[in-house]
């Protein structure tokens, strides 16, 4: 084993999964000669010095390097190193400015004075006592994520997770993954079963621990809740987890038995098989399970209540009210869109359906404004901050995202309940195909007794990125939810290729796509050069024919992630398109991407903890700033907010240049450009290009293959989510062809 010493210059390659690196150091040598070194450099900075032990090597196209096997940080002692490790950003408050200074003003000294008093650090000029203490705080616990580093860097922990297990556990970080392992997978984001379970292994936990068996139980149920299943039947669950951890089938069925008998384990019950087969033992995540229970309870408790907080419609004359609608808004009801008023404004609890130009907005303006006249306190909700802001401007009242209406705390818990109801008379939920179980019960329980709550969505869209199926259990056939369907397009929609198209496509015929001003195809079949194509489109064509805002008005939206013509792909080609880098620009790369001011982003977990009432998987915004020094990045969301990122918080973020149709639910914009190719055949489906489609307000351009359209147009989604809302509410779901 070879010994080499040297400052980390630059990471020009890191793999945030397996802490693989390759990196430049100067070993002192002079000239500028930099060698090249790879191997597991977790959780090394540039700017710092290491002692790496190794063996030298070669590679064929790169010469002469060294392969580390294993290494330790040394603090630098000369003043050029001192300043180039504090200027590397190492250190949360410091950046190059800041670390000359501090060199400047105590030379050698800097690093001991740091370390043993900090408060001294006032001495610098432009340091004030706030950023001092701060600096002394962010030193200590770089000191405390290194230790925890050094040892998970054995167990093969990427660095951003090792900084999330410390933020977690602490001081306790090292106690609880050589013990509890498993835990990481529940309580720390980014760690899955499948980390969880190498770090087990590598701390000496047994492939058979029932530990393991039940950890993987759990993974297994929270993989098909992200695949938006509510419960797994009992059988399916057991045959993934035997695939999945590689054991015997009785130690799974043992294990499943126990974690059904433990308080935060998981709920076996029994429900109706699908389309109406036997029945079949789903096993349910606690949360999901309780979830159906209260849902389905609050909701059959609204429609049976005998209270009524708009008792002035039970007798209202339909007539006059219906003609002072009309000179109210100057136009006149179609008889579907009639029945749909009265019931919302009669019944309890209802649905309005109907896909894009049936009327559904100026039904729901027609429900506000009659509520209104008589006095009602209206609460008007969606769940993104685009839905809610478009429901806003049609009705000319306030309306607030779900979880800013509930105000979400920190955990998820909701500042209004049953306990503690809304003051609402008649509550309005838009978009409500958008609606999780879990966010949908949180908001019926907020309902108060005797109030009414119309749930208004398009039941042909994709359903909710969340587990359950809400609005199509709503109109389960049987059930006690009354519903309005829309079907009637309405003389000014006709004259749209957009919504034409969206209908066309929704009965399985396909798009027109020539003739129109407003619907376009770029037949395209490669999937590579439709990539770049649609880059083209998205941030040059359409912004200079149709006078749009590439980054405002133009959203490209892709079936998948992956692959050429993926949304990972073209968020790299559309930023470089839209947002180049700068020299004078200040910029962060983080696990692969890189972010600047002016970018458009969007958050991809649930934070409870952000912003006024948390930031919510799917919102997007725009970066506004960017500080290296604090190491802190600002988005402007949809809403309007400023929310603060520390950098190693960037994993919450990805680019919003192009997102898949999935992440777009709910959300609407002037042009959409949408890569139809056949890489993505398996996404192909008719719900997921008609839910595209109907993202559009003005504009659709659809790139890539004709066979790739065929077959999005002719494919209906295979099965239905695994819930037991409808059944629950007395209802069932038609079997679907």
């Amino acid at each position: 084993m070879a010994v080499v010493e040297g400052v980390l210059e630059r990471i020009t390659y890191a793999n945030e999964e397996n802490g693989y690196t390759v990196a430049r150091v100067d070993t002192g040598r002079g000239a500028g000669d930099l060698l090249t070194v790879v191997g597991s450099l977790l959780g090394a900075q540039a700017g710092e010095s290491l002692r790496m032990e190794g063996r030298w090597g070669s590679h064929p196209q790169y010469g002469k390097q060294f392969t580390v096997e294993n290494y330790t940080t040394v603090l630098p002692a000369t003043i050029q190193g001192i300043r180039r490790y504090l200027g590397s950003g190492l250190i949360k408050g410091i950046g190059p400015r800041i670390a000359e200074r501090i060199v400047a003003h105590f030379g050698t000294d800097t690093l001991d004075v740091i370390e043993q008093e900090p408060g001294r650090l006032i001495e610098v000029e432009g340091l004030g006592p706030k950023r001092t203490k701060l600096i002394g705080a962010a030193w200590e616990e770089q000191k405390a994520i290194k230790e925890v580093m050094v040892f998970l860097q054995g167990v093969g922990v990427s660095t951003s997770i090792a900084v999330r297990i410390y933020k977690k556990y602490a001081d306790a970080s090292i106690s609880v993954v050589r013990n509890q392992p498993y835990r990481l997978a529940a309580d720390v984001w980014g760690i899955g079963f499948l980390t969880a379970d190498r770090i087990a292994q590598a701390v000496g936990i047994p492939h058979d621990s029932p530990d393991r068996v039940k950890a993987g139980l759990q993974y297994a149920l929270s993989q098909s809740s992200d695949q938006g299943h509510c419960f797994l039947p009992e059988e399916q669950l057991i045959g993934d987890a035997v695939k999945l951890l590689q054991v015997d089938t009785g130690l799974v069925i043992d294990c499943l038995g126990e974690l059904a008998g433990e308080e935060e384990g998981v709920v076996r019950e029994q429900v109706p098989g699908p389309e109406g087969g036997s029945p079949v033992t789903a096993v349910y995540l606690v949360p999901f399970h309780r979830a159906e229970l209260s849902m389905s309870g609050q909701l059959l408790r609204l429609l049976r209540s005998d209270e009524d907080r708009m008792p002035a419609f039970r007798d209202v004359d339909w007539d006059r009210a219906l003609g002072w609608l009309r000179g109210r808004t100057g136009a006149e009801l179609a008889p579907e869109q009639e029945e749909a008023v009265k019931l919302a404004l009669t019944r309890k609890v209802a649905v309005l359906t109907g896909g894009p130009g049936c009327g559904k907005s100026f039904t729901v303006r027609s429900i506000v404004e009659l509520a209104r006249a008589k006095g009602a306190q209206v609460i008007l909700a969606a769940p993104t901050g685009r839905a809610a802001k478009r429901l806003a401007e049609l009705t000319g009242a306030e309306a607030s995202t779900v979880h800013r209406l509930l105000e979400l705390k920190p955990g998820g818990d909701a500042a209004y309940d049953r306990d503690r109801p809304l003051d609402a008379d008649l509550v309005v939920v838009d978009e409500a195909s958008m609606l999780d179980l879990l966010l949908a019960n949180k908001l019926v329980k907020a309902v108060p007794p005797g109030a009414h709550l119309l749930f208004v969505g398009d039941v042909d869209q994709l359903p909710s990125v969340g587990a359950g199926e809400v609005l199509r259990d709503l109109l389960a056939e049987g059930g006690p939810v009354p519903a309005v369907r829309l079907t009637r397009i309405f003389r000014q929609a006709q004259q749209s290729g957009v919504v034409t198209n969206a209908h066309r496509i929704n009965s399985g015929s396909p798009p027109l796509t020539q003739g129109l001003k407003d619907f376009f195809l770029f037949v395209e079949d490669d999937t590579e050069e439709a990539g770049r194509l649609t880059v083209d489109v998205a941030a040059r064509r359409v912004p200079a024919k149709f006078g749009l805002d590439p980054r405002r008005d133009v959203q490209v939206l892709a079936p998948m992630h992956r692959g050429p013509a993926g949304a990972g792909t073209l968020n790299g080609l559309l930023q470089q398109a839209i947002t180049p880098a700068r020299p004078e620009l200040p910029e962060k790369r983080f696990g692969g991407r890189t972010f600047r001011v002016g970018d458009k982003v969007t958050q991809i977990r649930n934070n409870y903890d952000k912003g006024a009432n948390g930031v919510f998987n799917g919102t997007v915004g725009v970066v506004t700033a960017l500080d290296p020094d604090e190491q802190h990045l600002t988005v402007r969301t949809d809403e309007d907010e400023e929310v603060g990122y520390d950098f190693d918080e960037l994993d919450e973020l990805a680019h919003a240049y192009a997102m898949t149709i999935h992440r777009s639910q709910g959300s609407e914009y002037p042009a959409v450009v949408i890569p139809v190719t056949t890489s993505a055949w398996m996404m192909l489906q008719r719900n997921l290009l008609y839910t595209a489609v109907t993202r559009a307000k003005k504009l659709v351009v659809l790139v890539g293959s004709r066979k790739a359209l065929g077959q999005a147009v002719r494919t209906v989604s295979a099965g239905r989510r695994c819930t037991a809302l409808d059944h629950r509410l007395g209802g069932h779901r038609p079997p679907q062809f």
